[in-house]
């Protein structure tokens, strides 16, 4: 009798182990799920960026060189010169929870700064597909 009592309660203590393993498995599995689905990085049309610029809670960062900015720019962009020394510590003090439109002339540094952007945690980053260069609303 002690042996079959012994034998049961080893397989609930097992049997209640394995269900808390599930239960934290099913937690890191939806907090993995959410976190992927928190996190935008997004090439857009020009069309799909005006819309975008209509949104509260935005910020429009414009990667390209001062000379390039000095030809035209889109409305209340921020220029953050990607070759600048400082770019990646501008980037990393913008708000993170702000939706972040990015452009440079022609989708090349917008796209690795949107990388970056997400990699240091940004919550929505859209990039202007084919840069200024293509912006049709100037």
């Amino acid at each position: 009798m002690k042996g079959i009592i012994g034998i049961l309660t080893g397989m609930l203590l097992i049997s209640s182990c394995s269900e808390a393993q599930v239960k934290t498995n099913n937690i890191a599995k939806k907090e993995t799920v959410a976190s992927d689905i928190a996190q935008v990085n997004k090439v857009v049309s020009a069309k799909e960026f005006k819309e975008l610029l209509k949104k509260d809670n935005i910020q429009v960062i414009d990667v390209r060189t001062a000379g390039e900015v000095a030809d035209g720019k889109i409305e209340n962009a921020v220029n953050i010169d990607y070759f600048g020394d400082d770019f990646k510590t501008k980037i990393a003090a913008l708000d993170k929870s702000k939706v972040t439109l990015v452009y440079c002339k022609s989708g090349g540094r917008s796209g690795k700064a949107a990388k970056m952007m997400k990699d240091l945690g940004f919550v929505e980053v859209y990039d202007l597909k084919g840069g200024y260069s293509g912006w049709p609303f100037k």
